[in-house]
């Protein structure tokens, strides 16, 4: 059964949008290993500050059906599919990992799951590195913790709440 990582985030009520998904979270997947909290400000774009955190449960679903269950609970919570990439959120839930798979979308090409954002936000990797810091990256072989060290914090804006 491989352990599934997915990062969870919210910048519209994020006090309720949150725990509310990990309730969610919890009676779709089972116990949740749940990090620390973190406020980020926006990406790519101008709007109010993020709630970031990491998750981590066991499944015997296939990939395909874990990310339609993510995707219908963002759905619930008013997220739209249709929404820009950069733009404020209800709720966004990202499969980071699926077990050590590494998979790409056979249409595009582009890697699904390990997530590049593991290697490109600090809102990720910090959460991941901090429930998962002896865990190694499927391509790169480092540990998340690792990663997270060599991280290039110089314009990161976020911290523990």
């Amino acid at each position: 059964m491989p352990r599934v990582f997915v990062s969870v985030g919210s910048n519209v009520e994020r006090e309720r949008h949150i725990p509310t998904a990990l309730r969610e979270l919890e009676e779709t997947f089972g116990p949740l290993t749940i990090s620390s909290v973190y406020e980020s400000e926006a990406e790519g774009f101008t709007g109010p500050p993020f709630h970031n955190l990491v998750v981590a449960f066991d499944t015997d679903l296939p990939l395909a059906a874990v990310l339609e269950e993510l995707k219908r609970i963002e759905q619930r919570h008013g997220r739209s599919p249709r929404e820009r990439k950069f733009a404020s959120r209800t709720l966004d839930l990202d499969l980071i990992l699926y077990g050590d798979r590494v998979v790409e979308d056979p249409e595009t090409g582009r890697r699904i799951v390990p997530r590049e954002d593991i290697l490109r936000y600090a809102f990720v990797l910090e959460p991941l590195a901090e429930i998962a810091p002896e865990g190694k990256h499927p391509v790169l072989g480092k540990t998340y913790r690792q990663l997270w060290q060599e991280f290039d914090r110089r314009k990161v804006r976020q911290r523990r709440i």
